[in-house]
């Protein structure tokens, strides 16, 4: 039987073209939170701010910062900052959210709760998780912003 070297390169060519154009991209409108808005900020935490974030499992909420607050957790391997309104409500007098521990909770009727080394819920599976920020360490030094 007579074989054409090009038809493998072809084959190829074909499921590739296939696999690429059958792809679409919905994480924008998957993860995408509505009740949380997108703000801007840079946040420097002061030495005494961030002292209790030298020990694992150790958190920190600093005001001020995000829309309702933000909880830094010292997770043993790296800091985690978590917005501190509830991403399953409208940012209101009750949605921002309280630590115990190494959990937070919401002060409105739900009560939800979520895990500040997984930013998922810790009870009922809810639609969204805790809204991530940027953090890093210089030095001696803790910045976040988003």
């Amino acid at each position: 039987m007579f074989k054409f070297p090009f038809m493998k390169n072809i084959y190829f060519f074909i499921l590739a073209c296939l696999s690429l154009c059958s792809c679409e991209n919905e994480d924008d409108v998957r993860n995408r939170n509505p009740f949380l808005l997108d703000v801007n900020f840079s946040q420097q935490l002061t030495p005494i701010q961030s002292q209790d974030l030298e020990f694992p499992s150790n958190s920190v909420y600093v005001a001020n910062t995000g829309l309702r607050g933000v909880h830094v957790v010292n997770t043993g391997s790296g800091l985690f900052a978590w917005e501190a309104s509830d991403p399953n409500h409208t940012p209101n007098d009750c949605s921002r959210t309280v630590r115990n521990g190494i959990e937070v909770t919401c002060q409105c009727n739900d009560a939800n709760t979520y895990n500040l080394f997984t930013g998922q819920s810790s009870g009922a599976v809810l639609e969204f998780t805790l809204l991530q920020y940027r953090v890093r360490r210089d030095g001696n030094t803790v910045i976040i912003s988003n």
